[in-house]
């Protein structure tokens, strides 16, 4: 697979699908830029080279056409301000004459910016002949866009067949080393901690990791179906009743894989789903009728922050608990802590995208970890090792 580096753009035209996928608040004001400022070096390299830079990119998920809370019209001024004062060009459409005629009047050193691909919905289902159009914009195709990989979408993975110039950009190449680095090169002890709400979201990659790792930690909302499989009272807690045998046969790979499978001794639980719920730390064998776990408990923290600050190689993917309540993230934040501390003494971490890479961000420590991913749902089923189309459209 080709990368940007392998490509001179001088005096060309490149087509960049970037993840500008970010959060706005209701003024339309970004409250995360992480994806952007991740695709930045991509676009200056192009810039740098004497070329110009064509952006498409979904925002959101527009159900019938345009909305103006999913134009990516509102990322104009702050794109320009992070490409160094660059005057980023807008078009109101991805295809058709308008955003062709802008392609076309495009100059070495200037970028445009189409409207979001999703207003189309041909491009979820991965129309030839949408791909075909949006082709035209652009003399050679990058994707930086690591997040959307997994789809098989009109720009991720069709539109390769039109160009003989298609590479990977920055992002695109260090999400897959930085996975790889995980997978086959990771030092011992190597130490996975999942977390979120459902086991029945990261099964594939609990079943491969076991064949990977030496510590598997389990946190959050999942770690109840194993309590309840495992003979424990768990009260109004987050459970998959149809995942009981899974959790039971999961718990025994471990054992058979000699992996320590470290679940939580204890929870902050909750009264109800609220901040200002009541709350108490129970043991999660014992949590009363009414009570729900929303956090890991201070026993937990400490077990778990001790296997962490002794691991060589971490893979974080989910929130400990429900962190964007203040009063259950406490969890999550040791969780953050220890992962950094082992960072600063020599340890590779990998945050794997989604809730846990908004984390580590929101809590001012993503520069104190090793990488951050950007990727989410696609670095799950790349280290599940299932084929991501928009990877595979960039390979000879």
């Amino acid at each position: 697979m080709k990368t940007v580096d392998d490509i001179n753009f001088k005096n060309k035209k490149a087509l960049i699908r970037v993840d500008f996928n970010v959060p706005l608040d209701e003024n339309y004001h970004i409250t995360d830029d992480t994806r952007i400022k991740a695709a930045l070096p991509t676009i200056n390299k192009i810039l740098d080279d004497g070329g110009s830079a064509i952006l498409m990119s979904h925002l959101g998920r527009p159900k019938t056409g345009p909305e103006e809370k999913f134009s990516l019209r509102h990322l104009v001024s702050h794109l320009s301000e992070k490409l160094r004062g660059t005057v980023v060009n807008f078009a109101d459409n991805c295809v058709g004459n308008e955003a062709e005629a802008a392609a076309a009047g495009l100059r070495n050193g200037q970028v445009l910016l189409l409207e979001n691909l999703r207003f189309h919905q041909q491009e979820t289902k991965g129309d030839r002949k949408f791909a075909e159009a949006l082709a035209k914009l652009g003399d050679i195709y990058v994707n930086d866009a690591f997040g959307t990989a997994h789809r098989a979408h009109a720009s991720t993975a069709i539109i390769a067949e039109f160009f003989a110039d298609k590479v990977a950009g920055y992002v695109m190449q260090a999400e897959l080393d930085n996975a790889d680095r995980v997978l086959q090169h990771g030092e011992k002890p190597l130490t996975a901690i999942m977390g979120g709400a459902k086991i029945s979201d990261k099964i594939l990659i609990i079943e491969k990791l076991l064949d990977k790792v030496n510590n598997l930690i389990i946190g959050g909302g999942m770690c109840y179906t194993f309590f309840k499989a495992l003979g424990g009272q768990v009260g109004n807690s987050l459970v998959e009743e149809d995942k009981l045998g899974l959790a039971l046969r999961l718990i025994q790979k471990a054992k058979s894989n000699s992996v320590d499978l470290l679940l939580p001794k204890d929870s902050v639980a909750a009264d109800e789903f609220s901040n200002q719920a009541n709350q108490q730390v129970v043991d999660n064998y014992a949590i009363p009728d009414g009570w729900m776990g929303l956090d890991i408990g201070p026993e937990a923290r400490v077990v778990f922050g001790t296997a962490i600050r002794k691991s060589r190689t971490i893979l974080w993917n989910g929130p400990m608990g429900v962190f964007e309540m203040s009063n259950f993230a406490n969890g999550t934040a040791s969780i953050a802590e220890a992962v950094v501390e082992a960072t600063r003494n020599g340890a590779y971490s990998l945050i794997g995208g989604g809730d846990s890479a908004a984390a580590v961000n929101s809590m001012g420590f993503g520069e104190q970890v090793s990488y951050v991913s950007t990727g989410g749902g696609a670095l799950l089923e790349y280290m599940e090792g299932k084929v991501l189309p928009g990877v595979a459209a960039l390979e000879d």
